[in-house]
């Protein structure tokens, strides 16, 4: 009996995402404990300074975990920028760094109010005692006051490392591989095995973690300090040699590809390290990326290439509101990319993949719309439903301008779950994407645009400045441009994101080489 393709492939993930979120985690306890112990020490004497930490803490932890997250990445890019003009020299703002800084913060509040709860608990007496045979203060404070808290702040760590571990898995969309890789592409994908995988994966961690600390716990509170030392020290290593070999592996890697996150993405991304592995060149990516992170990596040089959409582009990067014809938004936006930032634009693959209002066809012919105009009179009594970022986006602000659009509820939800909601009526209309094999699938009718609200929406390769010149790249990566219609685009989408025969973007992004190796210019 052979196993489903679906769990051999989260398999062969593991070493990779178990490896990274180790060394990822480990890290950021070593480093906020490492911060927070003495901080709690130092504020035993002073009711204010104690005061001040735990808010201080108590604010952090009122910040959503990916909001956190996210924050770092444009610190740290523009703290990066400042060293390369002081310097000379810049550090990676994506990935591991903003994860880990967030992730240090993220654990402070427990280990600091255990330690300070664990410590003004002694007993005064002891203290006295302690003083009373000659102890300094110092002294007393390691052989007498830290030994009785142990049990207390002990518990503040086991705390902080099911937190660490549980919200690493959110540090994916800064670029940071870790066990939310399979969470973040399973809801995507609709690849139910990657979701639950990371969920169990992730959960074993912590718990393994948590029996560890328990076990350093106990020997130390028996003050068999050697055993506690050689099983805190084997631990270590092992946990440092599991993150160390998956960081040694990742960074083997010459080309970095870029992907957000949805399924187009991840097989062009495929698409793109597959060509450039067959031009002799390794290539890993970095995928579920958000727009602007994913933008501001390109230019930093943390990734080399990947696809954008020319509206993107233009209303996010250019902040134009305008929407010239297609040629003459991709020349301006070509230009506009080289001047300003030194991105090169090999060109647009060949499709579009453009955002859409969608509708059941027998929801839109109830009601008579076929365009979105007519979807106009009729929206005050439906209900629509979007992607995470289309109501802050301007070209949601362009239709509902150029339309008059007011709907009874906007509705956001992960893109896999918004075709669902359309589909069983939730949600009356969709912000949906042209490319998507779901339009097919589902038998979507897509509303006419008639008044050119939403601009052109080319997929477009683009490189990095740092490599725009290099001829090995741009030969690897050119043989795409043009070379994708949207027929073949929506047949690979459907084949990841939960056709009857599903796949990994891997194997999508190979039957997509073979129909455009196959296919005259």
């Amino acid at each position: 009996m052979s196993l489903d393709p679906r769990v051999t492939e989260a398999w062969a993930r593991l070493p990779e995402y178990l490896s990274a979120h180790v060394a990822l985690s480990l890290s950021a306890l070593l480093l906020g404990f490492g911060l927070s112990l003495p901080l709690a020490v130092m504020s035993i004497g002073s009711p204010r300074l104690r005061g001040l930490l735990l808010g201080a803490a108590s604010v952090i932890q009122t910040i959503p975990s990916l909001a956190l997250l996210a924050l770092f990445y444009p610190l740290l890019l523009a703290l990066s920028a400042l060293t390369k003009a002081a310097f000379g020299a810049q550090f990676s703002a994506l990935g591991f760094l903003p994860s880990l800084l967030a992730l240090a913060l993220y654990s402070m509040l427990p280990i600091l109010r255990n330690t300070v709860t664990g410590l003004i608990g002694v007993d005064a007496a002891v203290k006295e005692a302690a003083l009373g045979v000659g102890m300094t203060a110092r002294q007393s404070l390691a052989r007498v006051e830290l030994p009785l808290a142990l049990p207390v702040i002990m518990a503040g760590l086991r705390t902080a490392s099911v937190w660490v571990i549980g919200t690493a898995t959110l540090s994916t969309p800064v670029g940071q591989t870790s066990l939310g890789n399979y969470i973040f592409t399973g809801l995507q994908t609709q690849n139910w095995v990657f979701v639950v995988f990371g969920c169990v994966a992730a959960a074993l961690l912590a718990l393994a973690v948590d029996q560890l600390l328990a076990l350093l716990e106990r020997l130390l509170t028996k003050r068999e300090r050697v055993k506690a030392l050689a099983a805190g020290a084997a631990g270590l290593v092992l946990l440092v040699l599991a993150g160390g070999l998956g960081e040694w592996t990742r960074s083997g890697a010459g080309y970095v590809v870029g992907a957000k996150g949805f399924p187009e993405q991840y097989v062009l991304a495929a698409l793109l390290s597959q060509r450039l592995e067959a031009a002799g060149l390794s290539a890993t990516t970095r995928s579920n990326l958000g727009s602007a992170v994913i933008f501001n990596a390109l230019i930093s040089g943390d990734i080399d290439a990947y696809v954008d959409y020319s509206g993107t582009i233009w209303t996010n990067t250019m902040h134009r509101s305008d929407a010239p014809k297609r040629d003459a938004l991709t020349r301006e936006m070509s230009d506009w990319l080289g001047e300003n930032y030194r991105v090169k634009v090999l060109g647009t693959l060949g499709f579009e993949n453009a955002y859409v209002l969608a509708m059941r066809r027998d929801r839109a012919a109830a009601l008579g719309i076929r365009s979105v105009e007519d979807l106009a009179a009729s929206a005050p009594k439906l209900a629509v439903g979007g992607d995470y970022e289309i109501f802050s986006r301007p070209e949601w602000r362009s239709l509902r301008a150029a339309y008059g659009l007011a709907f009874r509820e906007e509705r956001q939800m992960q893109p896999t779950f918004m075709y669902q909601a359309v589909v069983d009526g939730s949600v009356d209309v969709i912000t949906a994407f042209s490319s998507d094999g779901e339009i097919a699938k589902y038998d979507l009718m897509t509303l006419a645009d008639p008044k050119g609200a939403i601009p052109p929406y080319d997929a477009v390769l683009l490189v990095s400045p740092k490599r725009s010149e290099d001829a090995r790249l741009i030969a690897a990566l050119t043989p795409l441009v043009g070379r994708i219609p949207i027929e073949r685009m929506r047949d690979a989408n459907l084949l990841v994101s939960g056709g009857a025969n599903q796949a990994p973007p891997e194997d999508a992004a190979r039957r997509l080489w073979q129909v455009i190796a196959t296919t005259p210019p």
